[in-house]
């Protein structure tokens, strides 16, 4: 018997849900919750999906974890607690080309991606979606250069570290990204803040010449 869960690294707790898929199975939950935990610890303020194998017979059991997924796993990386509500709009962080190789490198037991280039590709795919450039480009861009070979030397060395400078001079690029991002913001909220003053201010007019005919 195997139940599959989505569980929060190293805090999974009881909950009505857990109770229904594991109260049937007869064993102890609270043994498998602190088995769970002790698992996905390194997985911390990550959802982590995760198999129990229940040998209904014995009522022992075995948990498999398998790495979190690709966009949870970035997150962590970038230090950020959500995506772009609008990817094409807002960027949220500028990650380096050695943090994808490393994102890739920890899910790629897990994707049918064929090499380490492959499973590049496919993270750079998901920082399209939430908002993430790469190399202070579009991830679309960088996938073109992946392609045609400008990151092999990195992907074939397996960098995962990012240098000190290189950091900074990301950190400094996207920071006037933001900077521009949140000036149109501030612009946009105030049209809309003078948008709903001029409704409020013609709806009086607007009665009272109703009230008149």
């Amino acid at each position: 018997m195997q139940i599959k869960l989505l569980a929060e690294g190293g805090n999974m707790a009881p909950g009505p849900a857990l109770s229904q898929k594991l109260g049937p199975a007869g064993i102890n939950m609270g043994q498998v919750i602190a088995k769970i935990n002790e698992a996905t610890k390194n997985f911390q303020g990550m959802k982590v999906p995760v198999e129990v194998s229940i040998n209904p017979s014995t009522k022992s059991f075995d948990v498999k974890v398998f790495s979190p997924p690709a966009s949870e796993l970035l997150k962590k990386e970038l230090g950020i607690e959500k995506g772009s509500g609008n990817h094409k709009k807002t960027k949220v962080a500028n990650a380096s080309i050695e943090q994808i190789i490393s994102i890739a490198k920890t899910k790629m037991q897990n994707m049918l991606s064929r090499d380490l280039k492959s499973a590049v590709m496919n993270i750079a795919g998901t920082c399209v979606s939430l908002g993430v450039l790469i190399e202070n480009k579009s991830p679309k861009e960088v996938q073109e250069e992946i392609v045609h070979g400008k990151y092999d030397s990195e992907i074939s060395e397996e960098k995962t570290e990012t240098a000190k400078e290189k950091k900074q001079e990301l950190d400094k690029f996207f920071s006037k990204i933001k900077e521009e991002q949140d000036k149109i913001l501030k612009q946009e909220e105030a049209a809309k803040e003078a948008a709903k003053a001029q409704e409020a201010a013609a709806a009086p007019t607007a009665a009272a010449a109703s009230a008149s005919k």
